[in-house]
């Protein structure tokens, strides 16, 4: 069986289809395996999951406006936090997906930034745990006439609980984003630092659609942002920048960007019928 030259060099874009199909089952392999280990604790951990608001409001309960919101919610919230428990290994095999596009300098940082990357998701759920949530929580009491009980349906404590927590876990990845984006020459650390005050600002726009309309809570989201930001700024200094190839460059400006062209169709034809001679076995057309 020959294979033109055309399509030996699209032959990649196949193993990297391949490739990112074993990420994604081992990603969800590793999710489901987490799940059936929290399944039969989910009621203990949505009562642990609670107790932001339940301590915040002495006396309050959490009510389950649907029928079957008793067992969806804790199911729910097991199954989630199975995702954030898998975080490491998720992140790895995205890392790991990446890597054959990268450098070998650039492979010798997946390692490192899959750490950062777990550390600071990690760090970013519990600041929003122990910190965000009393406040917010306190603040929302406060504001509600007293004649009015207080009491959450379950489920939508849950996606208030999901979304903010979520918010801040990935948040808290500004310095990894910050130094991604300098590594491979989308911005520069000059740029950035001239445009210090609109992310100063868009850090507090941030904090204003993602808590409460209140000052304090605001602030515990805008001033982390900002000062992450300034962390990616600085430790970005320690990487090697890379720098485009300027002939490639030039080259690939130069070609034809006519997509009806014969050898771009003589090319998609011959990948075309590798392809499917890999699934049905037939031969492949001769050169």
């Amino acid at each position: 069986m020959t294979i033109d030259n055309e399509a030996s060099k699209k032959l990649p874009l196949v193993e990297h289809l391949i490739e990112l199909r074993r990420s994604l089952l081992h990603s969800v392999t590793a999710i489901v395996i987490f799940f059936l280990i929290l399944f039969p604790f989910a009621d203990e951990i949505y009562t642990f999951i609670a107790a932001p608001i339940v301590q915040a409001i002495p006396g309050s309960n959490l009510i389950a406006i649907g029928v079957i919101s008793p067992f969806l919610t804790p199911l729910k919230m097991s199954l989630i936090l199975a995702i954030y428990i898998a975080m490491p290994y998720l992140l790895y095999q995205l890392w790991m997906f990446i890597a054959p596009a990268l450098y070998r300098n650039e492979k010798r940082l997946v390692l490192p930034l899959v750490i950062s990357s777990t550390i600071l998701f990690y760090v970013g759920l519990l600041f929003s745990f122990y910190i965000v949530f009393p406040v917010i929580f306190n603040f929302l009491a406060s504001v509600g006439p007293e004649s009015v009980n207080f009491a959450p349906d379950i489920q939508y404590y849950l996606d208030f609980i999901l979304k903010v927590s979520f918010a801040f876990g990935a948040a808290f990845e500004v310095p990894i984003v910050t130094i991604l984006l300098i590594v491979f020459g989308a911005t520069t650390a000059e740029k950035l630092k001239k445009n210090r005050p609109y992310i100063f600002i868009g850090s507090f726009v941030v904090g204003m659609v993602l808590t409460p309309p209140d000052v304090i809570s605001q602030f515990l989201i805008a001033i982390p942002i900002w000062l992450l930001f300034e962390a990616g700024l600085f430790f970005s200094s320690f990487f090697k920048v890379r720098k485009n190839n300027p002939d490639k460059s030039a080259a690939s400006k130069n070609q034809s960007k006519d997509w009806t062209d014969k050898s771009h169709n003589e090319m998609m034809d011959d990948i075309e019928i590798e392809m499917n001679s890999k699934v049905i076995g037939t031969p492949e057309k001769d050169n």
